[in-house]
This record gives structure tokens, C-alpha cells and sequence, in this order.
């Protein structure tokens, strides 16, 4: 059985990605995980500290995927990186393709929230450099250009991936991922 913080963060992982960061209120989360009020303020200081909390909880698992994916050197470097886009979509295939919770809390809480705009962006960076060492080692084995710019390469794949999460949300449907893919390494990424 899980311990509290771990189950409330469980439950705002879920939570956070249906209904966003306004529309969740700390009622509904003691509701959902049967928690008494006093046990979230044992565990973190206001709303605002469970949902870094949770964000923090969220990249732990994509750190997992990515570790997956990125790190089986049986496989070129290229066919790593979307393999952990495709294990990402899978993911969202079971939440029902509600999209990318940093995504969505990026786009709801970066207007008015300097905390979340930084601790997202710096997120997505963090996702976008792991991802450009992988692509670095397909420069390395000619995969791709010398000239290319894996960094670059990679916070483009980030970016395009995010839009591409929103219309899948959208459209709650992989249909925007697997295009976004397709054209990626298709046409943006040569010999692919």
C-alpha cells in the first residue's frame, strides 16, 4: 500500500492532467484519495507546493522512460528517441489522450505564475538536452549530419511534440503524435 504524500501525489498526477490546477480544488483530492485535510498539510504547505510537488513526481516518470528508451544501445540513437515519443503516446493512449500534463499546466499557469512558468520550461529543457545527447550520438555515428545541431534538433522535437499533445488532447485522439513524428523524422531529421 502506498504511503500519503505518495498517494496524494498519485491522485494529483491524475487530477492535475483531467481538470488542471484551477479546477482542482484540495477537497476533491482528499475525496478522491480518502486522506483527512490535516495529512495534506502535513505533507505540503499550500496547493501550490503539492502541485510543484506533483510536477516534480511527473519527471520522475518521464526520467524512467527516457532512461527506458534512451539507454538500449542495441538500438540507433534516432529509433531511441522515438521510441520514448511512442512509449509517451502509448501513456497517453491510457489517460485517455488528455495530452501532457507539464503542457497543460504550462499553458493554464504561465500567464500568471512565474513559479510554474520556470519550473515548467525548465522541465521540458531538462527533456530536451537528454534527448539531444541521444541525438549527439547519431551524429557521432553519421546518422546525422555533421553540421546538425542536436541540441537545437531536440528542443524542436519538444516543441513540436507539445503542440502536437494539445491537438491530440483536442481531438483526444494519436493522430496529431504520430503525424508530428512522422514528419519529424521524415523530413526534419535526414536518413531517417
Amino acid at each position: 500500500m502506498l504511503k500519503t504524500k505518495e498517494r496524494l501525489l498519485v491522485a494529483g498526477l491524475n487530477l492535475l492532467l483531467e481538470r488542471g490546477y484551477n479546477d482542482l480544488g484540495i477537497q476533491t483530492l482528499l475525496t478522491e484519495t480518502g486522506i483527512p485535510k490535516g495529512s495534506f498539510y502535513h505533507h505540503f504547505k499550500n496547493k501550490e507546493d503539492f502541485a510543484l510537488q506533483v510536477i516534480d513526481r511527473y519527471m520522475e516518470e518521464v526520467h524512467k522512460g527516457l532512461d527506458l528508451c534512451l539507454g538500449e544501445e542495441a538500438v540507433p540513437p534516432l529509433q531511441r528517441v522515438r521510441n520514448f515519443f511512442e512509449a509517451t503516446s502509448d501513456k497517453y493512449s491510457k489517460d485517455g489522450y488528455l495530452g501532457c500534463m507539464l503542457g497543460g499546466l504550462g499553458q493554464e499557469l504561465a500567464g500568471v505564475s512565474d513559479v510554474f512558468r520556470h519550473r515548467i520550461d525548465g522541465c521540458l529543457a531538462v527533456i530536451g538536452e537528454r534527448i539531444g545527447s541521444c541525438l549527439e550520438l547519431a551524429v557521432v555515428q553519421g546518422d546525422l549530419p555533421n553540421k546538425s545541431d542536436p541540441q537545437q534538433l531536440a528542443a524542436l522535437l519538444v516543441n513540436c511534440w507539445e503542440g502536437a499533445a494539445l491537438r491530440s488532447r483536442l481531438q483526444r485522439s494519436p493522430g496529431p503524435l504520430m503525424e508530428m513524428l512522422d514528419f519529424y523524422f521524415n523530413a526534419t531529421v535526414p536518413n531517417c
